[in-house]
């Protein structure tokens, strides 16, 4: 089957989710819109539909001209397997101790840690520089002695970092995000890999979810989210942590790096490690 898209950016949140929204009314209607943040701190969204058959260029300008978004970028797809070319595409991530790698090339953690997320959701498959700074922080803390015992992922994704917590430590794991989807994502990643009963998923911003409240405070937080989010969560992971307790922060672009050191240094936090993969930095910050 053909597949259409059009794409466009615009600043701000609401007007993103608005502009999505009335995506929804088009004749042809999309058969799915999509609205995510621009992960390079510029303040833009972009909000996107997938079509079965060409867009009304019309109405898109009209969109375009009551939002005040940017000139829809219409692009027309091949008709091909996109999951297979995934496959083909993803080869496994080595990180540390850890492979991150997709069911199509099970076997190639070898004698390493495998955590198998499935091609077809590639969004935190452990490619992201983001992500491999996560695992690698956390296969030197393990090399340092941590033993962690209550683990939090917060804005996980696929559940990547909380399954790797699992698999090394013997301990009680959360894994939370504010999209539906991604919470259901992650309880299928984890069971696939043997571990459904070890970890719960929760959809919540932040720690506001009566089960993350309930289970801290925890020894070891990921957050691999973006700059300003973790800014706002330096509080509440005050609230949620102890004495030693250990945060692996990361979506952090490095000219940003400093500026959430220095909030989470006035909470009480302080760095242990500080690493840079590309444009991406991720810190390890310890509470005193």
């Amino acid at each position: 089957m053909t597949t259409w898209t059009a794409l466009t950016t615009l600043a701000g949140e609401a007007p993103a989710l608005a502009l999505g929204e009335a995506m929804e009314t088009l004749d042809p209607a999309p058969t799915g819109v999509g609205v995510f943040e621009v992960e390079d701190g510029s303040g833009l969204w972009e909000v996107g539909g997938y079509f079965t058959e060409q867009p009304d260029r019309a109405g898109l300008a009209l969109l375009e001209a009551l939002h005040g978004a940017e000139a829809f970028a219409v692009s027309k797809l091949d008709d091909r397997d996109w999951v297979a070319q995934v496959r083909r595409e993803l080869a496994p991530v080595r990180a540390g101790r850890f492979v991150v790698h997709g069911s199509h090339d099970r076997g190639a953690a070898g004698h390493r840690i495998g955590l198998e997320i499935d091609a077809a959701m590639a969004f935190g498959t452990g490619h992201h520089a983001t992500t491999q700074g996560c695992l690698l922080a956390l296969d030197k803390l393990i090399t340092m002695g941590l033993r962690a015992e209550n683990v939090a992922d917060i804005g996980s994704g696929t559940g990547v970092l909380a399954m790797a917590a699992a698999k090394v430590f013997p301990c009680a794991a959360i894994a939370s995000d504010i999209d539906d989807l991604a919470t259901v994502t992650a309880r299928a990643n984890l069971r696939w890999n043997g571990l459904g009963d070890r970890v719960a998923c929760v959809t919540a911003p932040g720690f506001r979810h009566r089960r993350l409240t309930e289970r801290g405070p925890y020894d070891l937080v990921f957050a691999n989210i973006l700059a300003n989010p973790l800014r706002r969560l330096a509080p509440q992971m005050v609230t949620h942590t102890e004495t030693g307790s250990v945060l692996i922060l990361s979506g952090i672009l490095n000219r940003q790096a400093t500026g959430v050191e220095r909030t989470y240094q006035g909470y009480g936090f302080h760095r242990m490690e500080r690493r840079v993969i590309g444009e991406w930095t991720t810190l390890t910050l310890r509470r005193a």
